[in-house]
């Protein structure tokens, strides 16, 4: 099996939806990538790789190698396209990366010490506003994930794009944008146990 960060394509000279029902009826994945100085190209991918690289959540968040036909390629996954009622994937996006270059991609927030918080000895609840974060950074400081730590959340607060610690020379796209756009990325609610508990 290929690493995890490599997907081996071939390249599809027909585009369109019949071409990539072509592809699916085959057992492989229809894809695109495209970007950077070059015109996009229609590749074929093999859906049992396609699924199992895809089980790794770094590879959301990772400059991959796109190996076409014998070339090797860098990109990140932009887009993947699954099929509503099956366990297939339909389509996949992938973009060309520059490594001199920021890229704009989506990372994963992994939420810590959630039970030993303030509001969390408290009995209360963490609810999540969001799971991932748009964030902008040349693609070697590409994180895998981003750690948001909870401990000192208490009950009615919320932790926002702006309390997260990133990593050096990454920075969040929103907050780019203006103090406006500073979200909640998650809150400590009163569960109804803590609230029995307080009321008289």
């Amino acid at each position: 099996m290929s690493n995890v960060f490599e997907f081996v394509a071939e390249s599809r000279g027909q585009s369109g939806k019949s071409a990539a029902r072509r592809v699916r009826r085959k057992g492989n994945v229809p894809a695109v990538i495209y970007g950077g100085h070059s015109e996009p190209q229609m590749l074929v991918l093999s859906h049992n790789e396609v699924i199992k690289h895809l089980a790794h959540e770094a590879v959301y968040s990772h400059v991959l190698d796109i190996n076409v036909d014998g070339k090797a390629e860098k990109a990140i996954l932009k887009g993947v396209q699954r099929h509503p009622s099956r366990f297939q994937i339909l389509h996949m996006d992938f973009l060309r990366v520059n490594m001199s270059e920021a890229v704009k991609v989506h990372v994963p927030l992994h939420f810590i010490n959630e039970q030993t918080s303030i509001g969390g000895k408290k009995g209360g609840i963490v609810t999540h506003a969001m799971i991932d974060v748009e964030v902008s950074c040349l693609p070697t400081a590409l994180p895998d994930y981003i750690e948001v730590d909870l401990s000192g959340l208490d009950i009615g607060e919320s932790v926002h794009l702006s309390d997260i610690v990133l990593p050096a020379g990454v920075e969040i796209v929103a907050l780019a944008q203006g103090p406006e756009h500073d979200h909640p990325v998650a809150s400590m609610m009163a569960s109804k146990a803590s609230k029995d508990e307080a009321a008289p």
